[in-house]
């Protein structure tokens, strides 16, 4: 009786090896991480609401809202070309001004654009959303008709026309977007797509 509940034990249980530590599953490679290339940085824009913060004499702080023509005007300094330009660009410009008010070191000059409203553009046509838009960051044309809701049913996406105005001269250009929103788009397909948006600029789907 002993032999025979040995073997049985012996069968239920399998041999030794069974019992061995089993080798470690193997860790999968994590998941390549997605990037995105950093957002470009934000120029001034007329409309655009700036504040500036002079170090040590709050009687400079202001915030100013940036003229038609692209300027602003500060105490001491005078006016300010700010069209296009970096908010470091105009820190620069304005310690330059200061430095005949202060008989040791100018005080450091924080710019900051406190609204960006004056990057603005619209998109028209056969859009879920037409309307006008204020993203505060630069968008190429197929970032701004997905803010626009994206293109409706028959929207004939090969013949998408941004309007810009240069000067007194309007500028038409011509995209074609059909290839670039199918299910696998090419570099090429994309390249000649993502055409990055100026303020004041119309995106017409029709």
């Amino acid at each position: 009786m002993k032999g025979i509940v040995s073997v049985m034990a012996g069968a239920l249980l399998g041999p030794a090896s069974a019992f061995a530590a089993a080798p470690p599953a193997p860790v999968a490679a994590p998941a390549a991480v997605a990037t995105t290339a950093p957002l470009k940085p934000y120029r001034i824009n007329p409309g655009d609401e700036i504040e500036i913060y002079v170090w040590g004499d709050e009687r400079l702080q202001r915030v100013l809202k940036v003229l038609p023509d692209g300027s602003v005007s500060f105490p001491l300094v005078g006016r300010i070309d700010a069209l296009n330009k970096l908010p470091t660009d105009l820190e620069g410009v304005i310690a330059a001004g200061l430095a005949d008010q202060y008989r040791n070191t100018v005080p450091r000059v924080t710019v900051s654009v406190k609204n960006p409203s004056g990057l603005s553009f619209s998109v028209a046509g056969k859009v879920r959303a037409p309307g006008a838009f204020t993203p505060g960051h630069y968008v190429n044309v197929l970032e701004a008709i997905s803010v626009a809701g994206g293109p409706t049913e028959f929207a004939d996406l090969s013949r998408v026309k941004i309007y810009r105005k240069q000067g007194s001269q309007i500028q038409v250009i011509d995209v074609r977007l059909d290839t670039a929103m199918k299910g696998s788009p090419s570099a090429a397909d994309l390249r000649g797509a993502i055409v990055e948006l100026q303020s004041g600029d119309t995106v017409v789907v029709p």
